[in-house]
């Protein structure tokens, strides 16, 4: 059990403060009621009063106040558990988070380009388990292995090499610990991958790759880096420096990195500013076997507000019911005569019922909020708040559209595109559909698929007549598309009208000599010179009609970046909705 608003429960100290409030009232009305005569004769003259009815009414009071508090707090409860059987593998992942990993020789460092290869890994997973292991001179479990891929971003956004104090690159370590990181089920791949530059080898690696490989895992090293080495930058700017004052080189070992993976019988893939090593490793790891994996799944808690809610209700009705005095019951036995009880009543339902509908809107304001900070890691930080909101809320289309956009701005053009499918499909508001297909026209546009983009302008535009934004990217896309167009048919024409001079002047020499066969030697080398010099006129035509297309091309695409750049000044549809 939970609550997914624990700040609410710090108003439950209200209730010890009102009972020494209670305690102190209570003295003062004795005290003053032992100031008017003897204490038995003043209470003869009181038959129908109560001191104990008081302090029930103020209990019941007391107990209703904290059944309202606590579900205002909204506890929530793990026993809506599923389970699902999952087809997939596990996979541990161990990352170098050495101050080494700083070096920008891998764009944009080797840290920042080792989280989007595991970030897009994750993306891949479907029905797989993931874990995490942080390393340098020692090794931590940052996230035990699990299906939870949105929990998983969110422990990768704050791994940095702070986490760490020990300097170093102790992979023996992350592999035995990685080892012992695996459910017990059998028959099923595993995997252990990891990221490391191999620099300040602690050694035992071999050892360890050896024996994880021997107890059934599978080793992928991947070396990111360059060999030729780089500096290493600081935070507070300048590069790292030794105790004589030098820069710091730092350079990817791969000689052990390779040794490594021989070790372990396991795969090494080196790591650089191209997306090759993820589009290996995927291959690999879809090579594994595959087994059939029964997950526990607790993201979906089940909401037990109602049941405090419904308690308080109980509790303030029964301390309206009873009267402080010893009248008869039923002389009280009147609801709506304490307007204040009920006007708390009241107050206290709608908050609780606006405070559960607002869960998926409470995620999206976050990732709103994240998103404007203009931050290098905000889409994904923001992204990880709007997955929540659709874990909440899977029908919420401002979720979709928001996600959708934050993905656009990590260039995650498919996934994006998807989200923004969605959110068109789903959406009943006209001018909110034409966002959406404004987005993937920026997409497709961006793409240099001229032809898809006008479509999806054109779709928006017949929802929205007068976005001005629209026809403008619309008439853009139009006159690349024709723009490129034409470049491809000077470019179809220019070779077949190559080709035929060829075959014409290839005919025209075989005529020549079929017709000079008894002519003499002199004439023949006469006319053999007349050929090539023709043949060498004809190329030297050719090629300057070449270079001036060529010109024209490059004067075209001048004109073409200039419009472009005009273009993207212009205010893009990638605007997150915050009040739909």
């Amino acid at each position: 059990m939970h609550f997914y608003s624990p700040t609410y429960l710090y108003l439950l100290a209200v209730i010890p403060v009102m009972t020494a409030m209670m305690v102190w009232a209570e003295w003062q009305r004795n005290r003053k009621i032992g100031r008017l005569g003897d204490k038995n004769l003043v209470k003869a003259l009181m038959p129908g009063a109560s001191a104990w009815r008081r302090w029930i009414k103020f209990v019941l009071t007391q107990l209703a106040l904290a059944a309202i508090i606590i579900a205002v707090a909204r506890p929530q409860m793990g026993t809506k558990v599923s389970h699902e059987k999952r087809n997939g593998i596990e996979a541990i992942i161990c990352l170098d988070i050495s101050n080494s990993m700083l070096a920008t020789d891998v764009a944009p460092s080797r840290l920042q380009k080792s989280k989007m290869l595991i970030e897009n890994l994750v993306e891949h997973f479907s029905k797989d388990k993931v874990g995490m292991i942080v390393f340098a001179g020692d090794a931590y479990v940052q996230l035990p292995i699990t299906s939870d891929y949105v929990s998983a971003k969110m422990f990768l956004q704050n791994i940095e090499p702070s986490l760490i104090q020990t300097q170093g690159t102790d992979i023996a370590e992350a592999i035995n610990l990685a080892s012992n990181s695996f459910t017990k089920q059998e028959n099923i791949g595993k995997a252990i991958i990891v990221i490391t530059d191999g620099e300040d080898h602690e050694g035992g690696a071999m050892e360890a790759a050896k024996e994880a490989y021997d107890k059934g895992y599978q080793v992928f090293i991947l070396g990111i880096g360059n060999t030729s080495g780089a500096p290493i930058p600081l935070p507070e700017g300048g590069y790292l420096t030794d105790n004589a004052g030098n820069t710091v080189m730092t350079a990817l070992n791969e000689q052990m990195c390779r040794d490594v993976a021989a070790a372990g019988k396991g795969t090494y893939i080196h790591v650089d500013n191209t997306s090759v090593a993820q589009e290996q490793l995927n291959n690999e790891l879809s090579k594994m076997q595959k087994g059939d994996m029964e997950s526990v799944v607790y993201s979906e808690y089940e909401e037990v507000y109602q049941w405090f809610a419904l308690l308080a209700i109980i509790l303030l009705i029964a301390e309206v019911m009873i009267s402080e005095t010893q009248n008869p019951f039923f002389k009280r036995f009147n609801l709506f005569k304490d307007k204040r009880t009920v006007s708390m009543i009241v107050l206290s339902l709608l908050a609780i019922t606006m405070n559960a509908q607002n869960q998926d809107r409470h995620f999206i304001r976050k990732g709103n909020r994240i998103l404007h900070e203009n931050v290098q890691e905000s889409p994904a930080k923001s992204e990880v708040q709007y997955r929540k909101a659709l874990t909440a809320n899977p029908s919420n289309t401002q979720a979709m559209y928001n996600l959708g956009c934050a993905l656009l701005a990590q260039n995650k053009d498919s996934l994006a595109m998807e989200m923004f499918q969605s959110a068109a499909k789903a959406e009943t508001s006209k001018q909110r559909r034409a966002m959406s297909y404004h987005n993937m026209g920026v997409i497709y546009q961006r793409q240099q698929q001229y032809g898809p983009a006008i479509e999806m302008y054109k779709q928006a535009l017949r929802l929205m007549p007068h976005d001005n934004e629209t026809r403008y990217n619309l008439v853009l896309c139009q006159r690349q598309k024709k723009q490129q167009d034409q470049n491809q048919n000077n470019n179809s024409q220019q070779n077949n009208k190559d080709n035929k001079n060829d075959k014409d002047n290839k005919d025209k020499n075989k005529d020549k000599d079929n017709g000079n066969n008894d002519q003499n030697k002199n004439k023949d080398n006469q006319d053999d010179q007349q050929n090539k010099d023709q043949q060498q006129n004809k190329e030297q035509m050719s090629r300057e009609n070449a270079e001036q297309l060529l010109q024209a091309a490059i004067q075209n695409e001048k004109e073409t970046q200039q419009r472009l750049n005009k273009a993207m000044r212009q205010p893009r549809r990638r605007n997150i909705q915050k009040n739909w």
